[in-house]
Parts: structure tokens; C-alpha cells; sequence
């Protein structure tokens, strides 16, 4: 019988032995030999059940493990091979990526924040929001040595965002949902009572300004440069 030995999430036993009871492929992954594995073990401790996930840790083994319920045929513990240790969690919920073309910096700092909402973090996910617009609008500021705006709107994220509808330099159809992060220093994010409405208004202004200063661009950019090459091509 194939096992696996882990900290069981279930009940907290430290080093717990696992039954592998059933095995799903979620594919190659990475160079081409390394696959991915969704394990339902139950615990022997508790009973209870956890999916694990669980890749082939050389090539080796990459023809015998391809075969149908090959891994459940095993004898002893398949860590021995595989890496393992992750498991399928609420965190595993379908998340919304960044929208096109934004920065993988940025982009990351989204995908936190979007991570916390799914999982009723509400507070954290409009922290890391906050965070994705504190960084797409820097971006948009004059130099620092520029007088204008002053060293408190620079700080402010409030008061930046209003500077930069007043001067144009976001699109104003989005002043409307910026109500969400409009009150800088006196929300939910800095006193720890962010609701899901809350956060979720944070998520749509941050995906909205993140289209606007990225994706439109981005796509511009690339429908442009399919133009010039089919003219080079000349076809």
C-alpha cells in the first residue's frame, strides 16, 4: 500500500502516516518530466482525509508513474520519491490573476490580496489592494524635485488619488469607485474593520485602474506591432 508521511492538517499530529487512497493527475508541470499529483490520503491518527500535492522528484520514474492508479500500486512511503507537503486548501479557490500586461511586481502584490479575499481575510486583502494602487500611482507622479504636488499628497493615497483626477491623469470614469480608498487614514484598513464590501470595492477599483494604466496600452502595443510586421512581411 502506497503512503505518505505528513503533519496531518486535520488534527495537528506531527509526522502522521498516511493511506493513500486515490490519485489524480493534474499533468507536467515543468521540464517536461516533472508531474503534478493530487493524493487523497487519510490519516491514521485522526481518519479523516486531506488531498495532498505531490511531483515525481527525478525523471526516473517518469514512464512508471504515467500508468493509471500507478502511484496507489506503490509499497512504502512515496515521499522516498516524491516531494510533497502542500495541500489542497481554500486557497486553492479559483482566484482572479491581475489583468493583462500589469507589472510582475504589481502583479504579484494582486495576486495576495485576491488570495486573502478568498479566504475571508478581508482586512488583508484590502491591505494588499491599497498596496497595488499605492504602487500603480507613484508611477504616474512627476519627479520628486517637481514642486508640485506637495510631500503630504505624495504620502497621502488619498490625496494623491484626488491630485490625479484633478489633473487628468486618471480617467475620471473611475473617480466614482475610487470612493473606496478615498478616505486615506481614516478606513477600515489602518483600524481593522475592513468588511467584505469593503474589500471587494477595493479589488474592483484596483482591477478597473489596472486595465486602464496597463492592459488597454498593452494591448495597443502589441495590436500595433502585429501591424508593423505585417507590413514589413509585406502581406
Amino acid at each position: 500500500m502506497a503512503l505518505l508521511r505528513e503533519d496531518c492538517p486535520r488534527c495537528g499530529t506531527r509526522n502522521s502516516t498516511f493511506d493513500v487512497a486515490g490519485q489524480n493527475s493534474r499533468g507536467i508541470v515543468e521540464a517536461n518530466w516533472v508531474e503534478r499529483f493530487e493524493l487523497f490520503s487519510i490519516c491514521r491518527h485522526c481518519h479523516t482525509g486531506t488531498i495532498f500535492v505531490a511531483e515525481n522528484k527525478t525523471y526516473d520514474l517518469r514512464e512508471e508513474i504515467q500508468a493509471p492508479g500507478a502511484l496507489l500500486k506503490k509499497h512504502g512511503y512515496l515521499n522516498d520519491f516524491m516531494t510533497t507537503g502542500r495541500y489542497i486548501s481554500l486557497r486553492d479557490r479559483q482566484i482572479d490573476p491581475a489583468p493583462e500586461f500589469t507589472p510582475d511586481d504589481i502583479s504579484a502584490v494582486f495576486l495576495e490580496g485576491a488570495t486573502c479575499g478568498s479566504v475571508e481575510c478581508w482586512n488583508a486583502a484590502g491591505t494588499m489592494f491599497r498596496s497595488v494602487i499605492d504602487l500603480a500611482t507613484k508611477s504616474l507622479l512627476p519627479p520628486a524635485d517637481n514642486p508640485e504636488p506637495s510631500k503630504g499628497i505624495r504620502r497621502s493615497l488619498g490625496l494623491r488619488l484626488q491630485w490625479l483626477f484633478d489633473n487628468k491623469l486618471l480617467p475620471v470614469e473611475l473617480q466614482e469607485l475610487a470612493e473606496a480608498v478615498q478616505q486615506d487614514g481614516n478606513d477600515g484598513a489602518h483600524d481593522g474593520t475592513l468588511t467584505k464590501a469593503d474589500a471587494l470595492d477595493l479589488q474592483d477599483f484596483t482591477q478597473q485602474l489596472l486595465t486602464r494604466l496597463y492592459t488597454v496600452p498593452g494591448r495597443i502595443r502589441v495590436a500595433k506591432e502585429r501591424r508593423e510586421a505585417r507590413r514589413t512581411g509585406g502581406g
